[in-house]
């Protein structure tokens, strides 16, 4: 019997109020506990509930109440008793434990407790649920001790439930509980005051100095007839200082924050004027300065797209690297306070960096006094929309001088407020306001927990109550949301926060750090003393590409270690590398070669992310300084021919370790070893992969496809001739017959229509994979997966000239391209292609002859789909949908161009990964082995028996990182851990197959991380051969099956392709 900690029931007591009582009426019932807030935070009189919304739950839910005694909250004690709560010193009783703030960590309870309406203690222990901001899902170093209680221990199996009130959304992801109104009001009354202040300073009274401080007053009608009655009456009817020309208030953002500003503001005679006014009005000796004007900036009045397109919301938020804001020259000289209510994120353009507050005093000084001086951020993002801003202030000093280092000395510091807890200072209503949404989801929470944790016990009125959960729509979509808002449960993050792991193993490798490490050893600690800490090795990444973030988290989790990310990019590498205190962001020009050598010299281990190209280059440098190279893309011959200068000076050249080539050779030469282990012979050998957009993502996209990066590799490799050995056969397709002869009805998948397109030149893998003679292996085939239709329809594009890639072109428009890239195509000396119906209709006609009228129509459609289909075609078929308006492409080069590159263009604008969209991989070998087994009419000789054997792999994306990063980034940072220690005896240029601490570190370093490869083996009756993937490889090519059909498989042991989820 579980024993459980009870709390001393001799405790102080508030007046007027009660202590529980541990009676058989309410000990067994769901309870529910209002913490204080932490007792620091000195200004934090806000609750969750009210004492209105605690006396609904006792009456209508039937739970006890706890909360623990404030004297400083906004609610007395008292107010909670009256409505039935009980006091209580630690809340150790209450299951659902409500705050705002994050919970004091010597304050968090984490044991579990007995399940709510049993009969006796201790029988059905269950965990609790924590709600609160907690300030640990962006990966808030210092909040992951906290994060840490909730999950799983060897010292307590029951973990707690975290749900964070700021990931409570509706289905439109729109936050639904939250106080940024209130933030708004609040930031905007201490923003004007700010402003009274700043202007002082400048030797000017204004009306602001009576601007009502929000604390000081006990409600929101207060306030508004404070402002109203000594500002606004005053502003109406004396007017503002001449001195200071129309005084000018600018808001940005377009959320609860913002509203809130503009509400606010309401209460004083205002004039709403555009972005567009501003030059005229400031300098308009007539403006009317009995008013107050407000100019409500939104992205797209000072976010500019840097090719010269307009502001596209969708495109802003696809593409902020092509963003720039010119809110420094275009609004902020002319503002006398700027309230900032507009978030920020990583990898976002800044709305102001330093070098544009520069850009805008000096603008301002020549507009007027007192313009640019004073800012109210209520985003109080530090170091973020606005660079200056490097710390908050307090609602005891809600304002202070701003002075960046890069400031002339002739320009003024500004003033700014930047309070981080605004909604504080109206406790009341903001905590009515928070009281009022919560309450729903809080009554959902409670059946639920009913639902799930009731014991063998469970009264009527409680079954009535949770079977209510199937009739409501409404509660089940609150149930959706709770689920959306938790953290984690069960002791796991949950999915969508597994990427938390990472910060939180930083600050638990902190926890082991020795003082040396932070600088404090003593000084007695001498050379040979066992405190010294050993040097830290160190690992180079360069570049800062697609890939790379995986591979950046997982290097930084090894305590030993430090990074240094070197790349073009420095905004990108800062952003990868910001969450991590031992790396480092380094911005260069890697044809820089002094400078990328001097990184490399300092290195162990230098890992090129860059493009295949400059692999070799740097190889050549981690030769001169004997350092090691890690690499996930294919030998080159100019890498290859590094080989014996790489053995000569002891260095390892690794290539090929990302997932095609990398996880692929790992698995393939997995399972080849186990099955020579058992002494089987390989008969056929065929393997596929393919990197591929969520099926959800796919469906009504032509191709079926879409690009994660540059397209020109995708449409480059459907040039290429292959080779291949299939049913003892060596086979040959031409580049120009590639897409024609793609292979359908790959059985890789029970679910997903997938078709193979073969993979250049097969047979050197028999080397590879050590699958000599190669006259014994009857197939060796490697190929690309792609969704049915891929194939048949790049060839129609291929046909019509759209890959031509010798001839240049120069289309006037896009619906021109199809018509240039036509005429590409045709015969030297033909005529050129006009604009009417018929010659283009004769072009098409002439070059798709053999064409199957459904493949014609796949056609069309496709080019309408994308925008480019000619304009005399657009009524002459009959073509379903709408095309696509023009004004949305990118622009045309301006030179002659190939019309390979042109589609490049139009490709990665059309079919790129929206956000939110997820992409897949799948990876799938099958290997068909046999083994001999006497016969019994024929004992001299041996009877072969054929089994199939697959090593399969499909992972999907998450909102965090791609499936196609993480299987290509994470097994490069896992292979250079091996390199890193020593374990790799092997020099000059290699790829994974070279050493099997390498393929195998890396298959179980994937498992450990959840990517897993999942292996099968079935037998094949007797009287057939081959595999189903061999078999619909014949049947493809040779218009049949050699030998039986392609279910003639039974299986042995294994499961099928595993999907899991990274």
């Amino acid at each position: 019997m579980t024993v459980l900690r009870r709390s001393p029931l001799s405790l102080r007591r508030a007046r007027g109020s009660r202590l529980i009582h541990h009676s058989a009426s309410n000990a067994g019932k769901l309870t529910l506990g209002i913490r204080r807030e932490d007792p620091t935070r000195i200004w934090e009189r806000r609750c969750p509930l009210t004492p209105d919304a605690v006396q609904e739950l006792i009456e209508e839910e039937d739970v006890q109440v706890l909360v623990q005694d404030c004297a400083r909250r906004v609610f007395p004690t008292e107010q909670f008793t009256k409505a039935g709560a009980n006091v209580h010193p630690t809340l150790s009783p209450a299951h659902i434990t409500l705050g705002i703030k994050e919970t004091p960590l010597n304050e968090v309870l984490v044991d579990p407790l007995p399940a709510p309406n049993t009969q006796s203690f201790g029988r059905v222990l269950v965990p609790r649920t924590h709600l609160m901001f907690s300030h640990t899902t962006k990966g808030q170093l210092y909040n992951m001790e906290l994060l840490s209680k909730f999950l799983s221990s060897d010292s307590n199996p029951l973990p707690p439930r975290l749900i964070d009130y700021e990931l409570l959304t509706g289905e439109d992801g729109k936050r639904t509980v939250g106080f940024g109104w209130f933030a708004g009001v609040s930031g905007a009354l201490e923003s004007l005051s700010a402003l009274a202040h700043s202007l002082l300073e400048l030797g000017i009274a204004s009306p602001f100095l009576y601007t009502p401080r929000p604390h000081t007053h006990p409600s929101l009608p207060s306030i508004h007839r404070a402002l109203r009655d000594l500002v606004g009456s005053r502003i109406a009817s004396e007017g503002t200082p001449k001195s200071l020309g129309p005084i000018v208030i600018g808001v940005t953002g377009s959320g609860k924050v913002s509203d809130g500003v503009l509400d606010l503001l309401q209460h004083l005679p205002i004039v709403k004027v555009r972005v567009e006014d501003l030059p005229a009005l400031v300098t308009n000796p007539d403006a009317d300065l009995h008013k107050i004007y407000v100019v409500h900036a939104l992205p797209q009045d000072y976010f500019v797209r840097k090719d010269g397109q307009a502001y596209d919301r969708t495109h802003y938020y696809a593409h902020p690297d092509m963003y720039a804001s010119e809110f420094h020259t275009k609004v902020a000289p002319y503002l006398t306070l700027f309230i900032n209510g507009a978030g920020w994120a990583q990898s976002f353009p800044r709305l102001m960096t330093n070098e544009h507050l520069t850009t805008a005093l000096e603008r301002a000084q020549q507009v007027g006094p007192g313009r640019f001086t004073c800012i109210g951020d209520i985003s109080c993002d530090l170091e973020g929309g606005l660079e200056f801003l490097t710390k908050a202030t307090t609602l005891s000093s809600p304002f202070a001088k701003v002075r960046p280092p890069t400031l002339p000395a002739h320009l003024p510091s500004i003033t700014m407020m930047s309070v981080d807890i605004l909604p504080t200072a109206l406790p009341l209503e903001s905590s009515q306001h928070f009281s009022n949404v919560l309450l729903p989801y809080l009554k959902t929470l409670i059946r639920l927990y009913r639902s799930e944790h009731s014991g063998a016990h469970v009264n009527d009125k409680d079954k009535s109550r949770s079977s209510s959960l199937k009739d409501s729509v409404e509660e089940e979509r609150r149930a959706a949301a709770l689920e959306r808002a938790t953290v984690a449960s069960g002791g796991r993050l949950k999915q969508k926060h597994e990427w938390l792991q990472g910060p939180l193993e930083i600050w638990r490798k902190s926890l082991t750090k020795s003082p040396v490490a932070s600088g404090d050893a003593p000084s007695s600690v001498g050379k040979n003393s066992p405190l010294m800490l050993e040097k830290k090795k160190r690992v180079l990444v360069l570049g800062s590409g697609m890939v790379a973030g995986p591979c950046i988290d997982e290097i930084c989790s090894w305590p030993d270690t430090e990074l240094v990310v070197a790349s073009n990019l420095l905004h990108e590498a800062e952003r990868l590398t910001s969450a991590y205190p031992s790396a480092t962001p380094i911005g260069i020009d890697v044809n820089n070669l002094e400078r990328v050598s001097s990184l490399i010299q300092e290195a162990d281990v230098v890992i090129s992310l860059l493009p295949v190209p400059f692999h070799p280059r740097i190889a050549e440098l981690c030769i001169k300084h004997r350092k090691h190279m890690v690499t996930a893309s294919y030998i080159s011959p100019a890498m290859r021919s590094l080989h014996e200068r790489a053995r000569s000076s002891s260095v390892l050249l690794l290539n090929e370790i990302g997932l095609d080539p990398g996880i692929d050779h790992c698995s393939a030469i997995s399972l080849l070893t186990s099955l020579r282990k058992q002494n089987k012979k390989i008969k056929s050998f065929t393997s596929f992969c393919g990197g591929l957009p969520a099926p959800e993502c796919a469906e009504g996209v032509p191709l079926r496809y879409k690009f994660s990066w540059s397209p020109r590799g995708v449409l480059s490799a459907a040039l290429n001739g292959a080779r291949f050995k299939l049913w003892n056969q060596v086979q040959e397709i031409e580049g120009k017959n590639l897409l024609k002869e793609y292979f359908p009805n790959l059985p890789i998948s029970d679910v997903l229509k997938l078709e193979g397109i073969a993979n250049r030149d097969s047979l050197p893998y028999g080397d590879t994979y050590a699958l000599e003679p190669l006259r014994d292996v009857r197939t060796l085939f490697r190929g690309t997966l792609r969704y049915e239709g891929f194939s048949s329809l790049m060839h129609q594009f291929k046909t019509i000239g759209l890959l031509e890639s010798d001839k240049p072109i120069q289309p006037e428009s896009w619906t021109s391209f199809v018509q240039h890239a036509l005429q590409t195509q045709l015969a030297s000396g033909s005529p050129f292609i006009l604009k009417d119906e018929a010659s283009i209709k004769s072009a098409l006609s002439e070059l798709l002859q053999g064409n199957r009228e459904e493949e014609t129509r796949n056609l069309l459609e496709a080019l309408q789909w994308f925008g480019i289909l000619p304009p005399a075609l657009q009524g002459a078929f009959d073509v379903r949908g709408l095309a696509e308006s023009t004004n949305n492409l990118p622009d045309l080069p301006k030179a002659p161009t190939a019309p390979i590159d042109i589609f490049t263009s139009l490709l990665s604008h059309k079919l790129r990964y929206l956000p939110n969209e997820r992409d897949l991989v799948i990876l799938s070998h099958e290997i068909v082995a046999s083994s001999s087994s006497p016969s019994l009419s024929s004992p001299s000789h041996a009877n072969e028996i054929e089994t199939v054997h697959t090593s399969s792999l499909i992972a999907y994306g998450t909102p965090q990182v791609s499936a196609m990063a993480t299987t290509v980034g994470l097994p490069v940072a896992l292979a250079t851990r091996i390199v890193l220690d020593g374990k790799v005896g092997e020099r000059g240029v290699h790829g994974p197959g070279v050493d099997r601490v390498i393929w195998q570190g890396v298959l179980e370093g994937l498992d450990k991380r959840g990517v897993v490869v999942k292996e099968s083996e079935k037998a094949v009756r007797r009287g057939t051969k081959g595999g189903p993937v061999e078999r619909a490889l014949s049947s493809a090519r040779f218009g049949q099956p050699v030998l039986g059909g392609a279910t003639d498989v039974t299986e042995i042991k294994g499961s099928e392709v595993g999907v899991y989820w990274l």
